[in-house]
């Protein structure tokens, strides 16, 4: 008896989840959720009760579109409104995966911290969605840069457009019958060609250029205002999440007895180089990068190594050099005993080169240059070394020097 009522409870359950199905509003497209909770809403107004929320990433079905809202239904079957802006493509959300896998085991180029909630965005421009927020006071790691144009956005309806499939063009009764089965008019021919004189029909006549309006008579032509730019930096958060900020957000979080010689400049990546430890105090040396001023397609102009001193209880320069076109990503070793870093610089020949150098006490000494992405070459020569023995060289060839031929002269 029980056996047949538990049939018959599951049969009634299946007839109502069939009759749920048949009367489901068919899906028009895909789409995924952007920040890490989604409220679906029952109406458009953002006052409206909320009727399920979303995780970032929830594979969403859409149903209906107006403006910039759009009707979604979740994998449980509810169905709520949300802000098209805030939702992803298959391809971005493909494309963040593929980044955050890519990204896992990126080296870092500094921690940086955010004043306030920072929106990350799944592609470097303002009009991308926005999917996930770096809480307050947070802690990234700076992985990549990328100076992009800024973009004004697309309207809203053409973004919508974008992320649906468009809907199919309905033909009303009275149209189908007053085609009467009929064929399709003909496609229009194609446009008239060029005349075989278009190039002589093209020459000014000189009757055209006296009738021109004289140069000191034309108004003035207006320079083309710049392009604004961007900055944007990758960033990974604590749980993996990785995406692109504006990189004047973002605050590289070196201590500040060195960061106070940053001299207005911008740090873009620092690593420390082992410790030195001065009375009861510990202290790190340091190297940075930094840039003048933003908005360029390269990641630094010059580099700096800090060493703690001794005897002044001070950071000093062990060694710099600016006026460089760097690159990311700057490589550090400090597994052995004395630490190394790496920088990657483009030469006159437009050819990346990375240069490596070590830290032999309070001394930074080159080490080898090779190029970015092949085998290792021989070690790049010292320029100031290779002119002193230059310079000596030509000196051996001129002969004796004049006190040495007096000499000579006086006592021979």
């Amino acid at each position: 008896m029980h056996f047949g009522r538990l049939v018959l409870f599951l049969l009634l359950l299946v007839l109502v989840s069939c009759q749920d199905e048949a009367t489901r509003t068919p899906a028009i497209g895909e789409l995924f959720a952007g920040p890490a909770a989604l409220p679906l809403r029952k109406d458009l107004s953002p006052k409206s009760a909320v009727t399920a929320t979303a995780k970032h990433g929830d594979r969403l079905d859409v149903i209906e579109y107006k403006r910039r809202f759009v009707l979604v239904r979740t994998a449980e079957g509810k169905e709520g409104w949300t802000d098209v802006r805030l939702l992803l493509t298959p391809e971005q959300m493909a494309e963040l995966r593929s980044m955050a896998q890519k990204s896992a085991s990126a080296p870092t180029q500094g921690a940086a911290s955010v004043f306030e909630q920072l929106n990350m965005h799944a592609e470097p421009n303002r009009s991308s969605p926005g999917f996930l927020q770096i809480p307050e006071n947070g802690k990234v790691d700076v992985l990549a840069h990328k100076l992009t144009a800024r973009s004004q956005g697309a309207t809203t309806a053409n973004s919508t457009r974008h992320l649906v499939k468009p809907r199919a063009v309905r033909r009303s009764r009275k149209d189908k019958q007053a085609s009467g089965g009929r064929l399709s008019p003909p496609p229009s021919p194609p446009p008239p060609g060029l005349p075989q004189n278009w190039q002589a029909l093209s020459v000014p006549t000189i009757k055209s250029l006296e009738q021109e309006q004289p140069a000191a008579s034309r108004p003035p032509i207006k320079p083309a205002l710049p392009i604004p730019m961007d900055d944007w930096s990758l960033v990974r958060m604590k749980d993996g999440n990785v995406g692109w900020v504006l990189t004047r957000m973002l605050s590289m979080s070196i201590p500040d007895d060195v960061a106070q010689y940053a001299e207005g400049h911008r740090i873009t990546s620092y690593f420390p180089l082992g410790q030195v430890r001065d009375g009861d105090a510990i202290h790190n040396n340091w190297v940075w990068t930094t840039i003048k001023k933003g908005e360029e397609p390269y990641e630094y102009d010059s580099f700096r190594v800090f060493i703690w001193s001794r005897n002044h209880h001070r950071y000093e320069t062990a060694k710099q050099e600016k006026n460089i076109v760097g690159h990311y990503p700057v490589l550090v070793d400090t597994t052995g005993s004395e630490p190394r870093f790496s920088i990657v610089l483009e030469g006159v020949d437009d050819l990346l080169y990375r240069k490596s150098y070590i830290l032999e006490g309070n001394r930074v000494r080159f080490v080898e240059q090779a190029l970015e992405g092949h085998a290792k070459e021989q070690p790049a020569p010292d320029l100031q070394t290779e002119g002193r023995r230059q310079r000596a060289g030509a000196s051996r060839e001129k002969g004796p020097s004049w006190f040495a031929r007096l000499k000579q002269k006086l006592f021979h």
